[in-house]
């Protein structure tokens, strides 16, 4: 019969220290591999020492020692296990550049590569692959290509003087494909993409809410802006020329009914919202604001954090950059995210705001 082992309590950050061996060994035991790289565990009788995630049999809690690093168990006498390889970088530094690779493969190639291509080109199966590309980014390799291809599509729209030239230089081996994927991908024709969203009907509404004066806008396919700040007007004018060539309406009546569930939301995230968002960024921003849609009210990540989450460990900066290019406030909740050491880092709309939004999460 198996047993439920219980971690103590913290959040993603929470470090593991060998000087607090209760809660090093409910590492241990439950085969953390958070606690990778936070320290090492030896075993007397066998004169080996492991990272907590070793798959290997669990010794007796009797026979273990904790150690702050590799060279303090070596220093003690103890070898590396050959299983796990505790000197060497841990299990999910090493998925994050498996991916990070796969990643750069995919963004490099003018056509989706096929599961199996990308799998052997990392050394994986294509079923391992396949798993640990999902966990390691929240995304499957196809959605991560159809990603990068939308924004080679953005990119060469703006750049080609034809459609047609950029339906090539985007990838796509015909007219037909293009057009079937630019509505998901850029919420309007091509030809409106590229007069700045001239035509595209946008509708709007500015209110009050707990945190200020609020902004609501959507698009035919969802919410595409969620503004907050202290002057009604100064919102109005941002988003004006964010949008500078498509149709501005103001809201009517069913609209203004949408506004108040917004309002409702932002002034208590826990209850959700249950409305289509018209999401606008880059291959990378879209990954970014899926690993902060990711973290449920009352938790928070570190940039580097969500950097791990998507395979890219080195980007921390263009995270925070992705961040600070979110327009749907709270529905993209890139204020669940703060500095390593745990304090308050910079907000859009302010970081007042982000930390009466983070109190109304946290835990009663």
């Amino acid at each position: 019969m198996s047993t439920m082992i219980e971690m103590p309590a913290g959040t993603a950050r929470e470090r593991f220290g060998a000087g607090d061996p209760a809660a090093c060994w409910a590492a241990v035991r439950a085969r953390c591999a958070e606690a990778d790289g936070r320290f090492v565990y030896a075993v007397r009788t066998t004169g080996i020492y492991c990272r907590p995630s070793c798959p290997a049999r669990q010794p007796r809690r009797e026979n273990v020692r904790f150690f702050a690093s590799p060279a303090a168990a070596e220093a003690a006498g103890f070898r590396a296990c050959k299983r796990c390889h505790p000197a060497g970088p841990g299990r999910a530094a090493r998925e994050a550049a498996v991916i990070e690779r796969a990643c750069a493969v995919i963004a490099d190639a003018e056509t989706p590569p096929a599961l199996a291509e990308l799998a052997a080109q990392v050394g994986l199966s294509p079923w391992h692959f396949h798993r640990v590309f999902k966990r390691v980014t929240g995304l499957t390799p196809r959605a991560y290509a159809s990603a990068c291809r939308k924004a080679r599509m953005r990119d060469e729209l703006n750049r080609e003087q034809r459609v047609t030239d950029a339906i090539y230089q985007a990838g796509f081996n015909s007219n037909g494909r293009f057009y079937a994927a630019t509505r998901d991908a850029l919420g309007m024709t091509p030809s409106a993409f590229r007069q700045g969203g001239a035509g595209e009907q946008i509708r709007f509404a500015v209110g009050q809410c707990s945190l200020g004066a609020i902004l609501v806008a959507a698009s035919a396919r969802g919410l595409c802006a969620i503004s907050l700040g202290d002057d009604p007007q100064a919102l109005v004018h941002a988003f004006e020329d964010a949008f500078d060539r498509a149709e501005l309406i103001g809201g009517d009546a069913a609209f203004e009914a949408l506004v108040a569930r917004v309002v409702a939301f932002v002034d208590d995230p826990r209850i959700g919202l249950d409305l289509p968002l018209d999401i606008r960024g880059t291959a990378f921003q879209e990954r970014v604001w899926q690993a902060l849609s990711a973290l449920p009210p009352g938790t928070t990540a570190s940039y580097a954090d969500i950097a791990a989450a998507i395979g890219q460990p080195s980007a921390v900066r263009a995270v925070a950059r992705a961040c600070a290019a979110n327009r749907l406030a709270v529905a993209i909740p890139c204020h669940r995210v703060v500095r390593a050491d745990g304090t308050l880092s910079g907000y859009r709309w302010g970081v007042e705001r982000k930390r009466a939004l983070l109190a109304r999460e946290a835990p009663s």
